[in-house]
């Protein structure tokens, strides 16, 4: 079984079933397990796996579980159903669902236990490592908490019933990791596509943010290297509505045209092959320039130079660069349609 850990906090299991859930300790007498929907068959074999007694709630599907309303529903739930500062809350779903328990988990009592089992790719290589919760406020994540997840449960057999471009926004994540810092993961999905084998591609991926996220879990360094592609594709997700996979591939583009900009590291044509290679966009139709680039500005990594952004110097040589307003136009240009 791979298992990688970040620090002596946190855990990650990957199998090609889901493995086992909770980490064993005494003093844990229940459970809150939070569901999306799509993932409700396996929510209830987390549920069945468990030796105490769960009480479940239903999360709204993708962002529209990111809400304060949804927070402060979920606050009253949990103070309802009793759940202690020794208990834990499992999130079962997409990145909206590890967002929203990794959140709860570390505003209920101060702080609890969370645990994780991401059922898209997307979450599963990107949202529920690491520790990084955040909820929807007026842009992308402006409220959330650093929460390390106990353990991180990932059974890659759950990505086989995805709809396919459900699966292929996970690929955004993976192809960014395999440009920041494995070259044999940008090869398996440069030559494979989404047909890239997914245990080896999951277990390769995962491992490059978690040798990120260890060496800097706060992100006063070089975590900001994994926002790849999102300074602009939060933007693009808010403006446009693309799902998020969606976007931060779009925003790859974007900021490899940056990148060819400021750093004469030119690989905008090789990125809008390889992306598109894995059926993802690499351009928006009729973008809304002004509201991209109010919710660019917006970014909380903007400082008095700029927004601080991550780009390439070359091949797994990733930099963190202000961009200004000029800069930010080289990027919106390069994915206008």
């Amino acid at each position: 079984m791979p298992r990688l850990t970040v620090g002596d906090r946190s855990e990650i299991l990957i199998e090609r079933e889901l493995p086992p859930v909770l980490p064993e300790r005494t003093g844990r007498e229940q459970v809150a397990l939070l569901v999306q929907p799509g993932a409700a068959e396996i929510g209830e074999r987390v549920a069945e796996s468990v030796d105490v007694p769960v009480a479940g709630y239903e999360l709204p599907d993708r962002d529209e579980a990111k809400t304060p309303d949804v927070l402060t529903d979920l606050w009253e739930w949990l103070s309802d159903v009793g759940l202690g500062r020794h208990d834990t809350i499992v999130g079962v779903g997409g990145g909206a669902a590890t967002d929203v328990a990794g959140f709860v988990a570390a505003t209920w009592m101060r702080g609890i236990e969370s645990v994780l089992v991401p059922t898209t790719l997307l979450a599963a290589v990107d949202a529920s490592i690491g520790g990084k919760t955040g909820i929807n406020v007026g842009g992308k994540n402006l409220v959330g908490a650093f929460w390390q997840p106990t353990r991180v449960a990932i059974g890659v057999e759950a990505f086989s019933t995805l709809e396919p471009m459900v699966y292929r926004e996970g690929l955004a994540e993976s192809v960014k990791h395999g440009y920041l810092a494995d070259p044999v993961l940008l090869g398996m999905l440069q030559n494979d596509g989404p047909n890239a084998e997914p245990l080896e591609m999951v277990v390769r991926s995962v491992a490059v943010k978690v040798a990120v996220v260890s060496a800097d879990e706060r992100e006063s360094g070089i975590r900001a290297h994994l926002n790849y592609g999102h300074t602009i594709g939060h933007a693009i997700e808010m403006a446009h509505g693309l799902s998020h996979g969606a976007a931060v591939a779009v925003g790859m583009v974007a900021e490899a045209a940056i990148a060819a900009d400021r750093l004469d590291f030119d690989a905008v044509d090789e990125h809008r092959a390889t992306i598109a290679g894995l059926g993802l966009p690499t351009a928006v139709d009729d973008i809304d320039v002004e509201s991209v680039r109010r919710l660019v500005l917006l970014d909380k990594k903007r400082t008095a130079d700029g927004v601080r952004m991550a780009v390439l110097a070359g091949y797994q040589e990733p930099t963190v660069i202000d961009v200004d307003e000029a800069g930010l136009s080289v990027g919106i240009d390069a994915i206008a349609m």
